[in-house]
């Protein structure tokens, strides 16, 4: 690394994020990204380097510096590293929410055939997932263009389907999720999934999708940050450790 190693802590969490979704089959391949606000100005983000092997064995040093324009935010940071085609997506959602520090890209088999099968993303299970229902429950909304969201035009089209929400369904795809922090993302990005692999289970299985009824939603507690991000992504790190383990170069 050749610059800013005051961000070596956050570019180790971004890694471990990517492999993260992609030990939970969201990020096949050399598809997908994650990235987090570090200034007004500037942004970690996956990169792809001349070594590239795929999400499932993203390290550190794969984390570079840029800034909102996709230029190097300090000289020397890329160092043969190229950012994402798809950068306008997450330079595109952090110029408009400020409320949101990271983003990640990936594209979940489940999501993408759900969506395809006319199947939105909705509360269908209760305690099953109470994150995930409480998401769906305010509605996930879909950018409805296949396309590599590689410009800021594009990017100003998906932010205006996004509109508030914290996750986009992308058609023919994947999604884009937006929270407060990496965990927060990946864990939203995993919900959204699970629910369309449900959808696609029940309806293949000859059933119908019904919403939890407005009672049970109200008793759904709601367990914390503590909980809900702190504990589920211990279980996350936990998991990966089991799953894939990339070397740490």
């Amino acid at each position: 690394m050749t610059a800013s190693r005051e961000l070596d802590p956050l570019r180790a969490r971004i890694a471990e994020a990517c492999r993260v979704l992609a030990a939970r089959g969201l990020a096949d391949g050399i598809l997908g990204h994650i990235s987090l606000r570090v200034d007004e100005r500037r942004l970690l983000v996956r990169c792809r380097g001349p070594e590239e092997r795929g999400l499932g064995w993203t390290t550190p040093d794969d984390i570079r510096l840029v800034d909102l324009d996709g230029a190097e935010g300090v000289p020397g940071e890329l160092d043969r590293h190229a950012v994402p085609n798809e950068l306008p997506l997450h330079t595109g959602v952090l110029r408009s929410r400020p409320d949101v520090s990271a983003v990640v890209h990936a594209h979940p088999p489940n999501v993408v055939a759900a969506d395809l099968a006319g199947l939105a993303i909705r509360p269908i299970v209760g305690s099953f997932d109470i994150p995930g229902t409480r998401l769906a429950a305010g509605g996930v909304p879909v950018y409805p263009r296949g396309v590599l969201i590689r410009n800021r035009r594009l990017a100003q089209e998906m932010v205006g389907a996004m509109r508030d929400r914290p996750v986009v369904v992308l058609r023919g795809h994947g999604l884009t999720s937006a929270a407060a922090s990496v965990e927060e993302a990946v864990l939203q990005a995993i919900s959204v999934d699970g629910l369309a692999g449900m959808s696609l289970r029940v309806v293949s299985a000859g059933g119908s999708l019904v919403d939890l009824p407005p009672e049970d939603m109200r008793e759904l507690p709601d367990l914390g940050a503590g909980f809900n991000t702190e504990t589920a992504w211990r279980h996350e790190v936990t998991r990966l450790r089991g799953v894939v383990a990339p070397e740490q170069g």
